[in-house]
């Protein structure tokens, strides 16, 4: 074997790498140097920092297009437990862009990305009061309404025509800042947000060469409004303007139509056309009792769900009518969990070839005070949220190893980053060629796992437990997870931005 005479900054030393692009699956050691990975190989090196990765699998840092967490430490945190190296606020997205990035800059544990959204946007259209503290940072304007002044205007008020002149003009200046595509979650504005608003988010996806990234109109298996028709939606003007189309948390809409709607995905992309489903490893979700596809009329009929089915997360109660109600009327921001698709959905559309993994991470409550977790010392036996937010990618590599999800290790990874990086590479966000992947020349974006023991540990009770079996994660060359502790006060993340330039 030849050995090496250069000295490496860190090596990894007899992991089984796996990298899907170029399909190793193999015991190599790799060298780093700086925040690039500078040697695959089996002969031995040297280096001024040694992981032993004996019994462990060495593979791309995990990717998140859905993570509503990525703006603060707690929600960081969390993401590297759970291997997250790469979280990034699409669906929601965020508005203003360029103070949100600026605000990020050199602060933060993770690598960071947003889309420019359709919500924040509608808001700040219909909201002169508006007082968002949080840089753009809308999900957190929304949570905190006293202090913003959020209101529901963006779930309900129909745009004149010089409205959506506006709205058009501040999504262009979005992506013009660099944001990465456009977010649309029109299932929460079901009655509000118009079709020629969804028709111009792809238009300006298209326009800019990049993705939309998708909460479509309808969750539901029943028509008129089913999930399948909120697909067609977007899909429509796609057709004509181009850009790809991320339909996230595809499961949570389509429900029984999970694998129908996946494979019209692999149709459209037989011909050419960029759309792919995500979905996460639960059959329920997170989100706000206001939510418009929570309303009866829907949830019940629709979803084939009850009010019991609806879980307030500050103190973790079913809603009744009457709770419900009063919610409704007094506080419709209450975040919630609810429960979605079934778990035999869930899993069959988790082995598709073609899905993808995102975990819809959203906002934490602290159990004694209900105010939202943000910062980083916060104990994680102490918040209530929904648990794909600590131990999505940790759950996906468990149900891998118990054959539940019955798929290839290989192909679980490849779900959580080069996929992902190869989708965003292919729209509009270059940087992503250097992401997802184990090879020579690649950023040092690394997790490591032990296949026999990693676990999520996070629970519908206790939804802040971190995952374990994930010993090391390194961010651009930093090391930000050791011996399965976090390290903190290093700030490694860096901007994933789109190029900002009409394709």
């Amino acid at each position: 074997m030849k050995q090496h005479s250069e000295q490496y900054d860190i090596i990894i030393t007899n992991g089984r790498v796996i990298d899907p692009e170029t399909g190793l699956d193999a015991v190599r050691n790799v060298g780093i140097n700086g925040e690039k990975i500078a040697a695959v190989t089996q002969d031995p090196i040297q280096g001024k920092e040694t992981i032993d990765a004996k019994g462990h699998v060495v593979c791309p840092g995990f990717i998140d297009m859905h993570f509503h967490n990525t703006g603060y430490a707690f929600g960081q945190k969390l993401a590297l437990r759970d291997g997250v190296t790469t979280p990034m606020e699409l669906e929601f997205g965020i508005y203003p862009v360029k103070p949100w990035y600026e605000a990020m800059a050199g602060k933060s544990r993770t690598n960071y990305g947003a889309s420019v959204g359709s919500i924040p946007i509608r808001e700040t259209i219909f909201n002169p009061d508006l007082d968002e503290q949080y840089h753009g940072y809308f999900i957190l304007d929304v949570l905190h309404p006293d202090k913003t002044k959020t209101t529901m205007k963006w779930s309900k008020e129909h745009a004149t025509s010089e409205q959506i002149v506006q709205f058009e003009r501040m999504m262009e200046e979005g992506l013009q800042q660099g944001s990465v595509g456009v977010g649309h979650a029109a299932g929460y504005m079901v009655d509000g947000c118009s079709q020629q608003e969804a028709m111009i988010v792809q238009k300006m996806a298209g326009k800019y060469g990049q993705s939309s990234f998708v909460h479509a109109r309808f969750s539901s298996q029943m028509p008129p409004t089913s999930g399948l028709l909120a697909f067609f939606e977007m899909m429509a003007p796609q057709e004509v303007y181009g850009g790809g189309i991320v339909f996230q948390h595809a499961s949570a809409q389509a429900l029984r139509d999970t694998i129908p709607a996946l494979e019209l995905f692999d149709a459209a992309r037989e011909k050419g056309i960029q759309v792919i489903g995500e979905i996460y490893p639960y059959d329920y979700g997170a989100s706000i009792v206001g939510a418009d596809y929570l309303v009866p009329d829907n949830y019940g009929p629709n979803m084939g769900r009850d009010y019991k089915d609806i879980i307030v997360i500050s103190d973790l109660e079913p809603l009744t009518k009457e709770r419900y109600d009063e919610i409704m009327k007094t506080a419709p921001l209450t975040p919630a969990m609810f429960y979605n698709a079934q778990e035999e959905d869930v899993v069959k559309g988790l082995a598709h070839p073609s899905s993808v993994v995102g975990s819809d991470a959203f906002a934490y409550t602290d159990r004694k005070t209900g105010e939202i977790a943000l910062d980083w010392d916060t104990p994680f036996d102490s918040v209530n949220g929904h648990p794909r937010g600590a131990g999505t990618h940790a759950r996906i590599l468990s149900w891998t190893r118990e054959r539940k999800l019955d798929i290839p290790l290989s192909l679980a990874v490849s779900k959580m980053t080069y996929m992902i990086a190869k989708y965003l590479e292919d729209n509009g966000v270059p940087q992503m060629a250097d992401k997802g992947r184990i090879q020579e020349g690649k950023d040092a974006d690394i997790t490591i796992f032990d296949p026999e023991t990693v676990q999520d540990n996070a629970t519908m009770q206790d939804g802040g437990l971190p995952s374990s079996g994930i010993p090391y994660v390194l961010v651009n060359g930093t090391v930000m997870v050791r011996n399965s502790e976090t390290v903190d006060d290093v700030f490694p993340g860096k901007p994933i931005h789109g190029t900002g330039k009409i394709a």
